[in-house]
């Protein structure tokens, strides 16, 4: 009879792993302040439980059939959406993640435990992404949102599961298998009802600082603001809203000139947007051409966003000649369909006037969503592609290497110095004629057979 012989093994090599991470630090109020919106992370789920070779041993029984307990299932890895999270600082200091393995089961059929899921907490507003497909697994924009991201493994079977009426006394089982593993990146979008849009410099931040509690980092450079800044608008008693001052966008943001694609997605989650234009031209720059080009890397980036209703503000009023120019740019963005209110940031005027609009549009916003249905948590889950590898035979240095997933599945669970484990395993492997493909090949006595790291002598 054909088969194969134990004849060596060897270990497999370790492969590092690389990880990024993106952070914006500026210097604020004398501390260092770390606003973290993009972390790569690496994620295990906990292995299955080995399934155990037991057998009965009651008094009264002297020859006790097989009773080995199956392993238990390897915990998963979960994200949850926390109001209480603002940033993905935390993600900083610790990169690797893996949720609890399967306890191995025991005898008299005892079922090994299942392994604790790990919960990892991420602020509302995660998107999480595979790292190596760039496919979204989940988007945890609603509190209590959840994200089964890997899966553990099955626990193995003890060898209860292998008696037959040939084999009635099996001395192997299987091992747990291996839990789901890969890189994530997590990208935080800021969760705002309004969004400041507008080119750097036209006076954002001090509009969000006149309108709100916020005390944004002010100068006069391109990329003033380094991070999305937040800020509450009180309209009355029962009416406010958050309003955030989007870092500036130059013409070129959609393909990502600048740092444009880290901040058009904190535009995405807004409702309404605020597009604040220097009407007084101090930059030297156009104001009706600074509106459609911002507009149109609005519309590159995603036509859903440039969708979005927008009002504008013709800011900087108090500067010398800013009235000429005004009634020149009312007149031909009003003929693109706009509302268009005179401000100056600086001195307050008209601020009120804009908020007060975009409060109105934002309650119609919101009632003509589901609110109910908004404000139910979801669960994402996330079924990773496997790879299957087809059964191929190939010679190597003289070495026929089997390779596929489901040969390479149950020579895991061989038992070497097992006979009835060993002969399972040949007569698996000559059902999926192996040993046929290998005679096709010209393989004689002797010769080896590699599946995995072990070795084995060919013999007929």
């Amino acid at each position: 009879m054909n088969g194969l012989t134990l004849f060596t093994k060897r270990q497999t090599d370790k492969r590092g792993l690389s990880l990024f991470l993106y952070l914006l630090v500026v210097l604020k109020r004398g501390e260092i302040f770390m606003f973290v919106d993009i972390a790569k992370i690496y994620v295990k789920a906990g292995d299955g439980g080995d399934g155990i070779v037991a057998f009965r041993r009651e008094k009264y029984v002297p020859a006790g059939g097989p009773a080995g307990g199956d392993g238990g299932k390897g915990g998963d890895v979960i994200f949850v959406a926390d109001r209480e999270l603002n940033t993905l600082l935390d993600f900083k200091y610790k990169r690797h993640y893996k949720a609890q393995n399967g306890e191995r089961g025991g005898p008299n059929n005892m079922h090994g435990k299942d392994g604790e899921d790990l919960i990892i907490k991420v602020p509302v507003g995660t998107v999480i992404k595979d790292a190596e497909t760039g496919e979204i697994i989940a988007d945890l924009s609603r509190e209590g949102d959840r994200a089964i991201v890997a899966h553990g493994g099955r626990g193995g079977r003890g060898n209860a599961h292998f008696a037959t009426s040939t084999r009635q006394v099996p001395r192997f089982a299987e091992v747990g298998e291996k839990g789901d593993e890969l890189w994530v990146i997590l990208e935080l979008k800021v969760l705002a009802d309004v969004g400041l849009i507008g080119y750097p410099n036209v006076g954002k931040s001090t509009f969000l600082s006149v309108a709100t509690n916020a005390r944004p980092e002010i100068a006069n450079y391109p990329f003033t603001t380094k991070y999305p800044n937040l800020g509450i608008v009180y309209i009355s008693e029962g009416e406010s809203f958050v309003l955030a001052d989007i870092p500036g966008l130059i013409e070129g943001a959609s393909e990502g000139a600048g740092l444009g694609h880290q901040f058009l997605r904190h535009v995405e989650r807004t409702k309404v947007l605020i597009h604040i234009v220097d009407v007084s031209g101090s930059e030297g720059r156009e104001p009706v051409e600074d509106f459609i080009t911002i507009n149109e890397e609005l519309k590159k980036y995603s036509l859903e966003l440039a969708q979005k209703p927008q009002i504008v503000a013709a800011n900087k009023m108090d500067l010398p000649d800013a009235q000429a120019y005004f009634e020149l740019f009312k007149e031909e963005i009003e003929k693109m369909g706009y509302e268009v209110y005179p401000v100056s940031a600086a001195t307050g005027m008209g601020v009120r006037e804009v908020l007060k609009r975009a409060y109105e549009i934002l309650k119609e916003q919101k009632a003509a969503e589901n609110v109910e249905e908004d404000a139910k948590p979801r669960t994402f889950v996330y079924y990773k592609k496997k790879d299957v590898k087809p059964l191929t035979i190939r010679k190597e240095n003289g070495v026929y290497v089997v390779e596929g997933t489901v040969v390479e599945k149950v020579a895991r669970n061989i038992v070497l110095n097992d006979h009835d484990s060993f002969r399972y395993f040949q007569n698996f492997l000559n059902k999926l004629g192996v040993f046929d493909k290998l005679r096709e090949m010209g393989i004689k006595d002797g010769d080896i057979v590699r599946i995995l790291d072990v070795e084995f002598e060919y013999y007929e």
